[in-house]
Parts: structure tokens; C-alpha cells; sequence
């Protein structure tokens, strides 16, 4: 580990993503607080309006840190580059949802940034499924802030009976399903949420949307805290929820399957998580409800959150970032 701290330049366009007031706050968490507390690192935000030019960075920093690897539509980067392929500085982009690259000019944002290495919580077989074979990738699984994990209502007293189900499902109206797959092509929700939303018609799950309450942001393990069970089920790639329900106590159904990657979490079946599949998801949820009271439930959503706080918190996953960052220098 080197002794000097690492000169950070955070370079980010102000978007609404980057502000405690958005409905999904992982990144601002993750960049806005979090890479602050890192004592390894001295980081300087460079917030850019439109244009960006990157010899304003040039003799004054160890690393350049992006945002995102272009725009995906939340407006935190620069739409023209320039300067950046002058500097001899390494370049490291957080990576938007990899399958959008399918639609997004990423390779010529790659160029113009000349960035040396991307990273995000996705694993690596799912990034470079998009992405060339020769981009440098590193899994560091961010997001959950551990300070909103503290003090929630304990286990033995939530609601037991019913079961939270949370976030985007797919539209089952069939007009809807031929549109989605005619326009979305791999960010169609039928193919990322098809448990998820097969949960929903069971009579003893409850469903909140991803927008429509009042849970949005840092109050989502508010509503976490209400259940001692809730699912995590995302078909093609484990999301955030694989971590953020468990790191809230919740007994956790993870959809674990060999296409989503979802052992890579650390997880273990029956152990600090239940996992669940399209084949055996009703026998799960059941054998649960039918004996809610059993200590073993409460023993495993215990285990599930301290792996969850101990392992996959914003800490641990800015020092892995400054690992690669350390990586990058050293070349």
C-alpha cells in the first residue's frame, strides 16, 4: 500500500443521480459520500458544464475517476471531450447497466476518455458480454451505505406473514409485451424481471413499485425493516437488492442461478440466504409461511446481514477501487 495519498480527479457533470433527493441514491452515496472517507486518497470533484477539456487536469493528478463510461440518460457527463488523449494520466469509468451499451456510442466515449479501466458491480462474464474482451474490468460490488443499516426494527418484530416483493417488474398486458420487445430489446423487463414479477401473483407477497411510495433513496431500508422476509429476484444479473435487503435483516430470497451470477455474492443457500429459482420459488416462500415462528429463519436473515454489512458496504468497495487505482499508477 502506498504511503502517499492518490491525487483523485473526479470528473462528473451535476445530474439530479448525484444528489441525496434521487430515487435511487447507490451512486451519490458511493461517490458523494463514501469516496470522501477513503483515507488513502485526496479527491478533487470537477464538476463540468457540457464541454469538457482535459488539460485542466494535466501535471495535477494520479488518476482521473468518471462517473459513468458515457451518458445513459442521466446527464452526468460532458456530451464533448477534448484534451484527454494529450494526458498521460489513467482513466478509471464506472459502468452504467452493460447491456445498454448495445445502444450508446461507448466505444468512441471510450477513445476520447482514453480510460485504462472500468469498473462496477456486475460480474465480469456480464460486462464483457457487451463490452471488447481487451477492456480491463474490475467487479467491486458498492452500495450500501452502512449508516442507513443501523437501528432498523429488529427482526422478531415485523410484519411475518406476507412477504415483500420491491422495485421494477415487467407489464404483462400483451400490447405492452410486444411493444417492450420490439423497442427494448435487452433492457426489456420481461427478461430481467421474469420471477420478480411471476412473485406477484401469489397472494401473500406485497408489492412496491419502484417510484410510486414514499421509500425512494436513503429510505429504502425503511421499508425493508417492515418485513422479516422480502425477495431479491433479477433474472439475467444480480442487482443491488442481492445486498440491500439482507444488509436491512430481512430474510432474503435470491433468485441464484448459473445465468445470473449470484453466487459470485457469497451468499449461502439455507445458511445466510434462501435461494430461489422459477422452478422451486412457491415451495420456498411456503415452507417459510408455514412454520414463520421456526428460530432458523431469524438465524439465517442474521447471517445474511452481517455478510452483507461486513463485506459488501461502500467501505470495503472504495478500497477496492483504490486498489485498482494503485494498479493503474504502478504501470
Amino acid at each position: 500500500m502506498s504511503l502517499k495519498k492518490i491525487k483523485v480527479a473526479f470528473v462528473y457533470r451535476p445530474c439530479s443521480v448525484l444528489t441525496s433527493d434521487y430515487f435511487f441514491t447507490v451512486t451519490y452515496n458511493f461517490f458523494m459520500k463514501s469516496l470522501r472517507r477513503n483515507e488513502r486518497i485526496d479527491v478533487t470533484y470537477i464538476p463540468t458544464g457540457r464541454v469538457f477539456d482535459g488539460r485542466i487536469l494535466k501535471d495535477k493528478y494520479d488518476i482521473v475517476l468518471l462517473v459513468e463510461n458515457t451518458d445513459f440518460g442521466s446527464g452526468c457527463m460532458p456530451d464533448e471531450v477534448s484534451g484527454m488523449v494529450d494526458l498521460d494520466i489513467p482513466v478509471i469509468a464506472r459502468v452504467g447497466d452493460p447491456f445498454a451499451a448495445t445502444k450508446k456510442n461507448t466505444v468512441d466515449f471510450h477513445k476520447k476518455f482514453k480510460i485504462n479501466a472500468f469498473f462496477g458491480f456486475h460480474h465480469e462474464q456480464f460486462f464483457h458480454q457487451y463490452y471488447p474482451k481487451n477492456y480491463k474490468y474490475k467487479t467491486i460490488l458498492f452500495g450500501v451505505e452502512p449508516t442507513l443499516y443501523q437501528n432498523l426494527t429488529p427482526y422478531r418484530n415485523r410484519i411475518k406473514n406476507r412477504i415483500l416483493n420491491s422495485g421494477a417488474i415487467a407489464n404483462k398486458k400483451l400490447p405492452s409485451r410486444i411493444l417492450c420487445k420490439l423497442t427494448k430489446g435487452e433492457s426489456d423487463p420481461s427478461l430481467h424481471y421474469k420471477l420478480r414479477t411471476k412473485c406477484n401473483e401469489l397472494p401473500y407477497v406485497d408489492y412496491t413499485t419502484t417510484l410510486q411510495h414514499e421509500y425512494t433513496g436513503d429510505k429504502y431500508p425503511l421499508l425493508l425493516q417492515k418485513y422479516s422476509a422480502a425477495i431479491a429476484a433479477t433474472t439475467t444479473i444480480y442487482t443491488t437488492k442481492y445486498w440491500e435487503i439482507p444488509a436491512a435483516g430481512c430474510l432474503t430470497f435470491m433468485e441464484i442461478t448459473e445465468k445470473n451470477h449470484g453466487k459470485f455474492l457469497g451468499f449461502k443457500d439455507g445458511e445466510s440466504a434462501i435461494f430461489i429459482n422459477e422452478k422451486n420459488y412457491t415451495e420456498k416462500f411456503e415452507e417459510y409461511l408455514h412454520d414463520v415462528e421456526n428460530p432458523k429463519w431469524e438465524k439465517i436473515a442474521n447471517a445474511g446481514r452481517e455478510h452483507a454489512l461486513n463485506n459488501l458496504n461502500n467501505d470495503i468497495a472504495i478500497n477496492s477501487l483504490v486498489d485498482l487505482m494503485e494498479e493503474l499508477i504502478q504501470k
